[in-house]
């Protein structure tokens, strides 16, 4: 790692002036790596490489109001710049990719969803693999299909097959249910379902229905059709008229799925087609998912240029980072398709066509090919993909045009009327959660730049419980939150400027962490925080800033009654139109402070109660309780449960068993002395 000279003396830069952290001249070596902005705690803002970092780095120094609008928002949020050296592209490739991928910059363009697209998942790690519509991280252990743009495309593919494929979909509490009773639940009774539940077919032969199953999604579509008419003709021979109906029928069904992935390519080509569309801001980008000839897949995004970006450049971080997230993802799945397709279409190719090939072929296993579609079915296919991208565009810029204003003029009347030096992008408030002073607990939510940045929300149980109420509960976490600050700051009081360390080696700054290179959970202050109260809640909150010496932070409350907006030390309050920006801005921070404490108020509550039933059972502890519970999963289900059922659990016995159910038997009406 290379260490950036100090910033020049004279004259004295500006505050938010690129030229306090410009490294010497002659100090940034002329040579290929990857550079990283962080901001003045320490948060890495914007990653980038560069085949010479001397002239790469310069341009950022240049005359500031020369440059693109978010880049010089970027290098004038920025505090310091560090690089390292490598000695290929492939390297420099990987490196930025992993940057990117651990400090999620805020100013780098990100292809990410603004939602999570449906998979179909099979849950091959199971005795009787299941079939459902899933959303997440993927996993060990099963195997996706898709994505699908829509979850009921999934759920319309799945009832078609599952005629032909009669697989298991219900849920585990679902499955154990009807095993226990001894029927099996809808599907069973139309034959869409082979119910295993029930032992209509063992665990070998439900799994065997899943492998066809994952075989037709697979691509190898032709060989059941074929399989399935021999099958029919030989019924007919037989004069088995109705098996022979029934396999007709089925025949229909994978072929009206079969017609809902559209042919789009004769040659049964394995491809993915990407195209753009963008403006000086931003770009959105489409993706559609060809394998075996057919639309698998489409996918979308649209993301915030920093830069003047040409599409060469916006293909090749496209590549670095979708296909690395893919590769990410298959090494946590068992996952039977490649994370990278044979071939690559895209509008432009990049720069560093070569570097960026190996890459992928590395990801893959064998050689990639990207190249641009010059005719034929690939040429339409990659224009019909451009429009979908063109569309995406321009809806997307009918739906943010109102939300980047009303977010911005929001900002600004909560600086105007809480009198604030500067907009606060960064809010954050805190909420208490409780019933008749038990189970106290508190949340505090975050919102950057108006929006909720939801990995950043922070629980908190209240030691003291009800002592104090409300008004010590906030100060009790105002206190463990600020504490958290200084110490991880390694501040002697709450001024942002006051955490020692370079400045310009983030790695040795006390607010970040030396592994990961990120800040510490709550090394990052607010601009304002925000507590759900009145006057007493925020006097509470001040008392506490004030003693730990936190001078920087603004602070206010948002009363529930009247929605007033109180500061400390004023004994009134302000009230803001009730078509207010700002004041809305603060209901919705205010809101989901509201709703993140009560739906762990609710946990811990559902915990307690549920524990509580099996309290001063002979024989069952702590741990045996929980093993009852997360083997049946509700106290509900576990009196539903036999004696022999719970004797069957590790540690358990017959006598163990029938106290647990005579403990959670009901007690009959008027049971009890009467005196």
């Amino acid at each position: 790692m290379a260490d950036p000279a100090a910033p020049r003396s004279s004259p004295v830069p500006a505050p938010g002036d690129p030229a306090r952290y410009r490294p010497a001249p002659g100090s940034i070596p002329d040579e290929p790596g990857v550079y990283r902005f962080a901001d003045q705690h320490g948060r890495v803002i914007y990653v980038g490489k560069a085949k010479s970092l001397r002239q790469r780095l310069s341009s950022y120094f240049a005359d500031v109001s020369s440059l693109h609008p978010r880049t010089r928002q970027m290098v004038t949020t920025a505090t310091s710049v560090q690089w390292t050296v490598v000695s290929t592209e492939v390297e420099a490739l990987q490196l930025e990719y992993n940057w990117i991928k651990e400090f999620d910059p805020r100013f780098n363009v990100r292809y990410r969803d603004d939602k999570t697209y449906p998979v179909l998942q099979v849950t091959m790690a199971e005795e009787f693999p299941r079939l459902s519509v899933y959303r997440g991280p993927r996993r060990k252990g099963a195997r996706y299909f898709g994505p699908y743009a829509h979850a009921w495309a999934i759920r319309e593919t799945l009832d078609t097959l599952l005629r032909v494929f009669p697989a298991r979909t219900c849920s585990t509490g679902v499955f154990r249910r009807h095993g226990q009773m001894g029927r099996p639940c809808l599907l069973g009774y139309i034959d869409k379902c082979s119910a295993p539940c029930v032992g209509r077919v063992d665990a070998q032969e439900h799994r065997a229905i899943v492998e066809d199953f994952c075989d037709f999604l697979g691509g190898r579509t032709d060989h059941f059709v074929r399989d399935l008419e021999k099958r029919m003709n030989e019924a007919a021979e037989a004069l088995e008229f109705e098996k022979a109906a029934r396999l007709r029928d089925d025949i229909g069904a994978l072929r009206r799925a079969m017609e809902r992935q559209a042919v789009v390519l004769g040659d049964g080509t394995d491809a993915d087609v990407v195209a753009f569309a963008e403006d000086e801001l931003e770009a959105a980008v489409q993706v559609f998912h060809v394998r075996g000839g057919r639309v698998r897949g489409q996918r979308g995004w649209v993301v915030e240029k920093v830069e003047p970006t040409t599409t060469e450049q916006l293909v090749e971080r496209f590549l670095t980072q979708f296909y690395g997230e893919q590769a990410a993802l298959a090494g946590a799945a068992d996952d039977a398709m490649q994370p990278v397709p044979k071939e690559i279409l895209v509008p432009a190719l990049p720069a560093d066509l070569g570097s960026i090939t190996d890459w992928l072929s590395g990801l893959r296993g064998s050689r990639v090919q990207v190249r641009v579609p010059q005719r034929g079915d690939k040429r339409a296919l990659a224009e019909t993909v451009a429009r979908n991208a063109g569309e995406a565009l321009t809806q997307h810029k009918l739906r943010r045009a109102g939300d980047l204003t009303a977010r911005s003029a929001a900002l600004q009347e909560l600086q105007d009327a809480l009198g604030l030096e500067q907009a606060p992008l960064r809010i954050e408030c805190i909420d208490v959660s409780h019933v008749q002073g038990t189970n106290v607990v508190a949340s505090l939510v975050v919102f950057e730049d108006g929006i909720a940045r939801k990995s950043e929300y922070r629980r908190f149980e209240i030691r003291d419980g009800a002592e104090g109420g409300d008004v010590a509960s906030i100060a009790e976490v105002v206190r463990r939150r600020f504490k958290r600050y200084l110490a991880e700051t390694g501040a002697t009081n709450g001024n942002a400027g006051a955490a020692q360390g370079d400045p310009h080696d983030t790695a040795s700054r006390p607010g970040i962490d030396p592994e990961t290179g990120r800040p510490r959970k709550f090394a990052y202050p607010p601009n304002l925080l925000v507590v759900d109260g009145g006057q007493p809640q925020v006097e509470a909150a001040a008392d506490v800033l004030a003693e730990l010496g936190i001078t920087d932070v603004a602070l206010c409350g948002l009363a529930k009654r009247l929605e007033e907006v109180w500061l400390p030390g004023d004994p009134d309050p302000i009230i803001l139109s009730r078509t207010s920006e700002g004041l809305y801005l603060l209901q919705r921070v205010r809101d989901e402070a509201h709703r993140f404490a009560i739906s762990y108020h609710r946990q811990r509550r559902s915990k307690t109660m549920t524990t509580s039933v099996l309290d001063g059972v002979p024989g069952l502890g702590p741990a045996r309780k929980a093993a009852l519970l997360k083997h049946f999963g509700s106290v509900r289900k576990l009196r539903e449960a036999d004696v022999d059922d719970i004797a069957a659990l590790p540690g358990f016995g017959r006598r163990t068993a029938e106290a647990v159910l005579t403990a959670l038997a009901p007690r009959p009406e008027g049971d009890g002395d009467d005196g």
